[in-house]
């Protein structure tokens, strides 16, 4: 099976594609509609602001298939960090319509006064509490830690569908996981043995 990797001009694909390809896991960029139609599963990667990335995303012409693959054929997804955020309603970041894949919004980090010493974007490694079991934990070390860097987070309207949480100045929705629909906030690519483990489980053990 191989991994396409969506290719709409956001995001270090060459490093997502290495990191896969170092767990044994064929995988692709591509923006080509014929490409992405054959895929076995589907990577939507991302950084920067989510007007910029929604827009790109629009330009690409590539959302009515992804709509289809991922809504009407359920071909699992993988949305990292920015690319999770596109798959919400909408961000308070801008005023772009997200994709709407899952019952969420982004919002923006909002500390009281015992937090206001955190810096913003929450940067470095922070562990994960999991809160549903999922194929994505399968193996995983028994704390295990991630690299995230991020100003906005995912907040899920759907409880059933958040998998994990994440402290910064209080809980967050971290990692999400709602059919073949899945997404995390933090970069697997950047986080060595555990990050390798997560994408190796999405792309051998999450159907």
């Amino acid at each position: 099976m191989t991994i396409t990797v969506v290719d709409y001009g956001v995001g270090n694909l060459g490093s997502i594609i290495n990191m896969l390809k170092k767990v044994g896991v064929k995988a692709i960029a591509s923006s080509d509609a014929d490409t992405l139609m054959q895929a076995g599963k589907l990577i939507l990667p991302g950084v920067g602001a989510f007007d910029a990335g929604m827009n790109k995303l629009n330009e690409s012409g590539l959302v009515p298939l992804l709509n289809h693959l991922v809504l009407e054929k359920n071909i699992p997804v993988l949305g990292l960090c920015l690319g999770l955020q596109l798959m919400t309603k909408g961000s308070e970041e801008g005023q772009a319509q997200g994709l709407g894949w899952l019952d969420a919004e982004t919002l923006r980090f909002k500390f009281g006064v015992e937090t206001s010493h955190l810096k913003i974007p929450h940067m470095g490694w922070n562990t994960i509490e999991i809160k549903r079991q999922h194929p994505l934990f399968t193996d995983l070390d028994p704390e295990p830690r991630f690299y995230f860097v991020h100003s906005f987070y995912v907040h899920s309207h759907d409880p059933e569908a958040v998998l994990a949480e994440t402290d910064y100045g209080g809980r967050f929705h971290s990692i999400f996981g709602k059919g073949n629909i899945v997404g995390a906030q933090f970069h697997p690519e950047k986080s060595h043995k555990f990050g390798m483990r997560f994408l190796k489980n999405f792309a051998e053990v999450v159907k």
